[in-house]
């Protein structure tokens, strides 16, 4: 039976298998990958490029229906998400063809004072780059990756979830569609063994991966064997830190807002609610009747909540046990803790002291932890004191704390008084446990690419 298969989670139904790729499928897909780089990558401007990748947006807002109810069958996302997620792909494609070749333009260098002739800093291509895409966002996370790097002139090959195949063949059309020529962008349903022999190949420049601390490990170990560029974005466990508020209430809804986002399967969800002792009662009160408030729902029907069903049931049974380990090791239930099926209710844990597994894990579903701490060094140390180090929130009216704290925070990422707040031109990415690199914005197109120095005298 082949590995890539559309299982809707809300029912458990196999609704489509896809073939797995051969090894001379694979083959034919890295020389094509290599062949347009040589030859399209290298007789295309930047404009050009641009013109292709706004096709590709206005694909996806054409499409945005049918791309939208195929992940809904793939994962589970409710739609109304999902019609989000194809509008936010589209807007990052955009940003690309807009700012592209303004991003590319060579950078003079000043020359040291008495020296002749000129120096500039031109942004080439690398090469054939391999991503391996996670199951969550299934048009995002491929949108990050693909939207500058094809600006950019690298050709790509695309390893999607196993349980994503419909949607990797939606993406791999768009890109057809908009006027790519074979090989530019190439969606490949590969085994683990065969995408470890396209990191090897010499033509593949690099890789880039979203998914488990696990898989980063592995593709890291298999890039650093072939001294091969690698961007890592991985797990997270994002503290969502409050010190001050004027409006408790609109708080604790942004709270939960930043916890349920794509049903709690967010690498950068607020996972850690870290809260000044004077806020502790009344946040934890409002906090866990609002959670208790929202019930999952039919991720497909009109009007679906925030909350839709696990991505699987291995996911569900996962994150269950997890949730009674976080109990055995003296943790308290507030509110939920139980599962039917693929849906799981919002849940909210108190008590998770270090010596509990749970309190260095990341929980990814629908589960948050509450904190209770005397005053922002307190704060500080506990969001510090993780392994992951990915996004972060935090809340005061203080202004001056705001700037001090952002500062002490170790993640790549502090939104103050916002949350899913993600845009296409800001910067995505972590430290520590949670990856290397950043996507999206300015820096998203200086990852894979040749700063070439060209001096002339």
């Amino acid at each position: 039976m082949s590995k890539y298969a559309v299982v809707n989670p809300a029912t458990g139904e196999t609704l489509s298998t896809y073939p797995t790729a051969s090894d001379a499928d694979i083959a034919a897909a890295v020389d094509g990958a290599a062949a347009a780089y040589r030859d399209w990558s290298r007789t295309t401007t930047p404009d050009d490029r641009s013109a292709l990748i706004t096709k590709v947006a206005e694909l996806h807002r054409e499409r945005r229906q049918h791309l939208a109810e195929i992940i809904v069958r793939e994962m589970g996302k409710p739609i109304g998400d999902a019609l989000g997620e194809v509008d936010f792909s589209a807007d990052i494609y955009q940003y690309y063809a807009d700012h592209g070749p303004e991003l590319l333009e060579d950078e003079p260098i000043d020359l040291a004072e008495g020296s002749e002739g000129s120096a500039v800093i031109r942004k080439s291509p690398m090469g054939v780059l391999i991503g391996i895409m996670p199951w969550n966002f299934p048009y995002y996370q491929v949108a990050r990756f693909a939207g500058p790097n094809l600006m950019l002139g690298n050709t790509i090959l695309l390893k999607h979830a196993a349980q994503c195949p419909e949607s990797a063949a939606a993406i791999h059309q768009i890109f057809a569609d908009a006027g790519f020529p074979v090989g530019a962008y190439t969606n490949i349903y590969a085994t683990n063994e065969q995408v470890a022999d396209i990191i090897a190949d010499p033509r593949v420049q690099g890789v880039s991966l979203t998914g488990s601390e696990r898989a980063g490990a592995a593709v890291a170990e298999q890039a650093g064997r072939h001294l091969k560029k690698v961007v890592l974005e991985l797990g997270g466990s994002d503290p969502f830190i409050v010190l001050s508020t004027d409006d408790l209430d609109a708080t604790v809804q942004m709270a939960v807002d930043a916890r349920l986002d794509n049903s709690g399967q967010s690498c950068n969800g607020a996972k850690r609610f870290i809260v000044i002792d004077d806020l502790y009662d009344a946040f934890v009160e409002k906090f866990t009747a609002a959670m208790a408030e929202v019930s999952p729902s039919d991720p497909m029907g009109e009007g679906s909540g925030p909350l839709g069903p696990l991505s699987s049931s291995t996911a569900a049974e996962n994150l269950e046990d997890q949730v009674s380990r976080a109990v055995a090791g003296g943790a308290t239930i507030a509110t939920g803790g139980t599962r039917e099926g693929t849906f799981f209710a919002p849940t909210v844990l108190t008590g998770v002291a270090p010596g509990n597994d749970a309190y260095y894990e990341e929980f990814f579903g629908p589960v948050a932890q509450v904190f209770r701490v005397a005053d922002e060094d307190a704060a500080v140390e506990l969001a510090n004191d993780t392994p992951f180090g990915l996004g972060s929130y935090l809340f005061t009216t203080d202004e001056q704390q705001a700037a001090r704290v952002a500062d002490r925070i170790e993640a790549g990422m502090v939104y103050v008084n916002c949350v899913l707040a993600d845009s296409a031109e800001l910067p995505f990415g972590g430290i520590k446990r949670s990856g290397s690199g950043r996507e999206l914005g300015t820096l998203g197109i200086d990852e894979f690419v040749n700063k070439k120095m060209i001096r002339i005298a």
